[in-house]
């Protein structure tokens, strides 16, 4: 017999029907608290206030240095928020639930949110320029509009709003609240471990987490636009489909009776020629058979 876990691997025979999130009081609020944070890490960035001051300690101190013995396992659990493999990995999960749930929208709403991502951060990113903590030339400087490209981190945000559409399309409360905490520990480790590595300040992490909490606080603004988008590529789908049957339809073919003869590459003999004559080999005509003497 089969357990339950080898029958939710199954495809579903119809699409269950599914809660899309709302942009709830709540999450307006939560939306604006966290534009309120983002805002407040840019101008305190742009005045070079404390933060920066605290951004250069750390760099100077070099944790990386301090504690070398955790810098391999470091380097490869920053994978995690590199935006290539873990979009890869996400997306053949979205992927299979879409096939098994007959609905695009998880995979959709990864590409809307990951859209959503690399334009918010990628303008901020250019539009400040700063210098990452390797490449940067005066102490206590803010180091902006130097040709950079490290603020807000990439890192980081990719790891909030990757793993965090995995608790986004939870279709259970209590997978939400997992799924949430999970999406929460790894975006906060991935943030940290680029400070501990060097490769970004911590105002540039803090940064990356507000960019990526936005994302995913703002997705319910694009369901609508999702489901329009869903109904027209499973319409163009079926038209596709209809005129692949229309075609097969249109192919001629012979009629063959049941068990009678196939139609063959062999030209047909005309109508009313006679049989050829078939001899038999063996013994050939004329000779006498061979006598013993």
């Amino acid at each position: 017999m089969r357990t339950d876990i080898f029958a939710r691997l199954d495809r579903e025979p119809e699409p269950p029907k599914i809660e899309v999130p709302r942009m709830t009081r709540t999450r307006l609020a939560l939306f604006g608290g966290t534009s309120a944070f983002y805002l407040a890490i840019v101008v305190a960035v742009l005045l070079s206030t404390w933060l920066v001051t605290l951004d250069w300690k750390i760099m100077l101190f070099r944790p990386y240095q301090q504690w070398p013995e955790i810098h391999g396992f470091l380097d490869y659990y920053v994978v995690l928020g590199q935006r290539g493999p873990t979009a890869v990995m996400v997306a053949a999960w979205l992927g299979w639930r879409s096939w098994r749930q007959h609905t695009l929208r998880p995979l959709l709403c990864l590409g809307a949110a990951l859209l959503l991502l690399n334009v918010s951060v990628g303008a901020v990113k250019l539009g400040l320029g700063r210098l990452g903590p390797h490449y940067a030339t005066q102490v206590g400087s803010a180091e902006l509009f130097a040709g950079g490209d490290i603020f807000p981190s990439g890192h980081t945000a990719n790891a909030v709003v990757t793993w965090g559409i995995l608790a986004y399309l939870a279709t259970t409360p209590r997978a939400r609240r997992y799924l949430s905490a999970l999406s929460a520990v790894v975006a906060l480790g991935v943030g940290l471990t680029t400070v501990y590595l060097g490769t970004h300040w911590l105002s540039d992490v803090l940064l990356g987490w507000a960019a990526g909490l936005l994302v995913l606080l703002a997705l319910p603004w694009c369901e609508p636009v999702l489901a329009v988008t869903e109904s027209w590529i499973l319409a163009l789908r079926d038209r596709l489909l209809d005129r692949l049957r229309d075609r097969r339809r249109l192919v001629p073919s012979l009629p063959v009776a049941s068990g009678g003869p196939r139609p063959g590459f062999f030209p047909q003999r005309p109508a009313g020629a006679e049989e050829p004559v078939r001899e038999t080999v063996g013994v050939a005509r004329g000779r006498a058979p061979a006598t013993r003497g």
